[in-house]
């Protein structure tokens, strides 16, 4: 039976982690509105801006631009984007990701296995370790997540298609959908998708489109923009949801911790009535002895 200052221990480590988890549960309350927001924003122009660009594609020559241009078998690796949060204590959040990312690699069958671009320390910690070929790594973006980051990883993604390096670019991260579910998405980013091929279908006839400029030039500066869009709408969903699981993560914390400390000072309490009625048989004892 452990002694009373033991218990005693016990119970004010669990009180300091309990105090611990409330406030990261706060914190990430708090940061969590303005992640929301920021996704809710981003969402209606990304959403549009695909749903116009695969319309162009389909009536859009494949040679006009090299992001169009599909390679051929052989040619090049495929280029798996891993978004991972660069912190722990969220639950099964990084998990369900590096999960996902796994079976997409084991799925895979191009000769020389799938390249890795890592954003986030938790899916650069776990794919090094294992030996994974990365070319690319970005931590410690989620502090003050910006558009230039976004632009960052997308130009190094597009220099890697672009080049040939790169057969196909895909992203895996974890999709926002409400404060308590988050669901891991697997998208395809490079080459840019056709409508007709991913099995999209728009309401109406098929628009007409009179290119002016030319075609050329216009998608040389629209193409690169949808890369970081898309880019930038994963990066801010995979940072809603960090928030979002860390939240309900340290809610349930807080929540077993108060349970532990309630059967903590149950038992507390029975070993401090069994001690003194000992002492009392003690004395007892020694009166009657005597």
């Amino acid at each position: 039976m452990p002694s009373l200052i033991d218990l005693r221990r016990r119970i004010r480590a669990v009180k300091s982690t309990q105090q611990i988890t409330k406030a990261m549960k706060m914190i990430a309350a708090s940061r969590l509105k303005r992640a929301q927001d920021r996704v809710v924003g981003a969402r209606p122009f990304s959403d549009r801006m695909r749903a116009v660009l695969r319309g162009l594609v389909d009536s859009a020559d494949p040679a006009t631009h090299p992001l169009f241009r599909v390679p051929e078998p052989g040619e090049g690796r495929p280029l798996l984007v891993v978004i991972t949060a660069d912190r722990g204590l969220c639950g099964s959040f990084n998990a369900n990701v590096i999960k996902a990312a796994g079976q997409a690699i084991l799925a895979d069958t191009t000769p020389g296995g799938v390249t890795l671009g890592l954003v986030g320390r938790k899916g650069r910690d776990f794919f090094k370790r294992r030996g994974f070929d990365v070319v690319l790594e970005r931590t410690g973006i989620f502090q003050r997540l910006s558009f230039v980051d976004a632009q960052d990883i997308a130009d190094a993604l597009i220099e890697e298609f672009t080049s040939g390096r790169a057969s196909s670019v895909q992203l895996v991260y974890n999709e926002f959908r409400s404060v308590i579910s988050q669901r891991v998405v697997v998208e395809p980013l490079l080459p840019i998708p056709r409508a007709s091929l991913a099995g999209e279908a728009f309401a109406g006839p098929a628009a007409d489109y009179l290119f002016e400029p030319q075609p050329r030039d216009i998608f040389r500066d629209l193409l690169p923009r949808h890369v970081q869009v898309q880019v930038y709408r994963a990066l801010l969903e995979s940072n809603a949801a960090f928030f979002a699981a860390q939240m309900t993560a340290m809610d349930a914390a807080t929540r077993n911790s108060a349970e532990m400390l309630e059967n903590l000072t149950l038992y507390m309490n029975k070993v401090r009535q069994a001690n003194i009625t000992r002492e009392i048989i003690e004395v007892v004892s020694g009166a009657a002895a005597t």
